[in-house]
């Protein structure tokens, strides 16, 4: 089985997107009630799926996503609590259907509530509700919720072990994602998602969070963002810190994903990174879209430059189905119940 840990519902029904427009316009002139979420009809989710990531993922030989909102529709820089957890209940009610009507394509990945210096009782509640109500195997956790101005604490901080906590009790992994930015000399998808990337996994360096959270788990998307290229570096800023080897400080806990868009930097992380601590993913339909002119193929389809790896059998699977498994404990024991329905002689 192919496992793609990172897809976006970017694709959503206009009524979803209009939902939003009236959600912002209100926090700009609050008259009456805040709007509710739009009525999204099974057909319209279909169209909007089929045509898209759901296509393209049969087209490239994949068989299920992890599916998420839309990273830079999260906007958890706007600062209104209520409408911060209506928008995230509503986009993950909208992924929730994609997971009922496609269930052996699909698993649902859900977006928190954050809003900048807000506190976490919100985004616990609607991880517990993603988890527990709608079957949800994960979290994109924001570490900047300012949108590029980086007025968060560092995700070794006090502050985040609520959420901690509750990702262990539930035993859930984050993907480590930030939404759009806010800042001018970050573009959104070529420098502020790279930049988070490479940022917080130079804090879990400096800290020591699987110390006091040994069983949690993250996964650094987009590659790593520079960490691979880069590894000298950190190996050499832990023991000038006098921090433990990262192998063993920080590996045990961290997955990078597959969300490399070249040959050469694939190659770079699989030698750098190993199959361990590899994720097969795309990011489709995400930042890069169109083809690659060197290649013929879409810029996103990771899986030819996976295949070409050096790769055992053994191996292959790993990074293909086996980590992914791994990391997201209630994918595998979801997996492991279908395939049990499915062998039944009842069935």
């Amino acid at each position: 089985m192919i496992i793609d840990c990172h897809g976006h519902n970017t694709r959503t029904p206009p009524p979803h997107e209009v939902f939003r427009d009236a959600q912002l316009a209100w926090l700009h002139d609050p008259e009456g009630r805040p709007p509710a979420p739009a009525a999204i009809s099974d057909e319209q989710i279909r169209d909007s799926i089929e045509t898209n990531q759901l296509r393209v993922l049969r087209e490239r030989g994949g068989d299920l996503m992890l599916f998420s909102p839309k990273a830079s529709g999260m906007e958890h820089h706007v600062p209104d609590r209520a409408i911060a957890r209506d928008w995230a209940r509503a986009c993950n009610d909208l992924v929730g259907r994609v997971v009922e009507l496609f269930p052996q394509h699909f698993a649902g990945v859900c977006q928190l509530p954050q809003t900048p210096g807000g506190g976490l009782d919100d985004v616990v509640a609607e991880l517990e509700r993603c988890v527990l109500d709608l079957g949800f195997v994960g979290c994109n956790l924001n570490p900047d919720p300012s949108g590029g101005h980086w007025t968060s604490p560092p995700v070794t901080d006090p502050y985040w072990f609520p959420l901690y906590e509750k990702m262990v009790e539930l035993d859930v992994p984050a993907m480590i994602h930030v939404s759009t930015s806010c800042n001018p000399a970050f573009h959104t998808l070529g420098a502020h998602y790279l930049n988070a990337d490479t940022s917080v996994f130079m804090q879990l360096v400096q800290g020591d969070l699987f110390g006091r959270f040994p069983t949690l788990r993250f996964v650094i998307p987009h590659g790593g963002g520079a960490v691979p290229y880069h590894w000298g570096r950190y190996h050499g800023l832990a023991e000038r810190m006098e921090r433990p080897p990262i192998v063993e400080h920080v590996m045990g806990n961290v997955f990078f994903d597959t969300a490399v868009y070249h040959q050469a930097g694939i190659d770079l992380l699989h030698r750098v990174i190993g199959v361990d601590n590899l994720i097969f993913s795309s990011e489709m339909l995400g930042a890069v879209r169109g083809t690659n002119p060197e290649t013929g193929s879409g810029w996103d389809d990771t899986k030819r430059y996976v295949d070409a790896l050096p790769l055992s059998d053994e191996d292959r699977h790993t990074v293909y189905e086996g980590n992914a498994r791994r990391v997201y404990p209630r994918l595998d024991g979801r997996l492991t119940a279908s395939a049990a329905v499915a062998t039944s002689p009842d069935a």
